[in-house]
């Protein structure tokens, strides 16, 4: 026999619960986010092996500051669940350096796309 888990709690406990199941399915989007966004950054690098192209280095360049803005989001959906430390996050996901240095940068207006 199931229940709702709505009928026998206080309104106060239904909300709670529901910001609680907010918190954790945007908390798997953003995961998700940085996962996809250190996807495209490493197919990029398999495809383009360190070469010296100038069109090359913005393309890789932008996917470097979208997989920060990941990383950002999704640290900071963390910390608002009560996750405060990302070192693990850091070595979970293998996180590259220069992502974690430009995490929560906001990309200059040229490196925006515009389309």
């Amino acid at each position: 026999m199931s229940r709702d888990f709505r009928l026998d709690r206080a309104p106060i406990d239904v909300l709670n619960y529901e910001i609680a199941q907010e918190k954790a399915f945007a908390l798997g989007r953003m995961g998700r986010a940085l996962e996809e966004a250190l996807a495209k950054l490493r197919e990029f690098d398999a495809a383009h092996p360190r070469s010296g192209a100038p069109a090359s280095k913005q393309a890789r360049r932008i996917l470097v500051t979208e997989a920060g803005q990941a990383l950002w989001m999704f640290v900071v959906q963390r910390e608002a669940c009560g996750l405060r430390d990302s070192r693990a996050i850091m070595c979970d996901y293998d996180v590259p350096g220069e992502v974690q240095q430009c995490m929560g940068a906001v990309p200059a207006p040229s490196m925006r796309d515009t389309t």
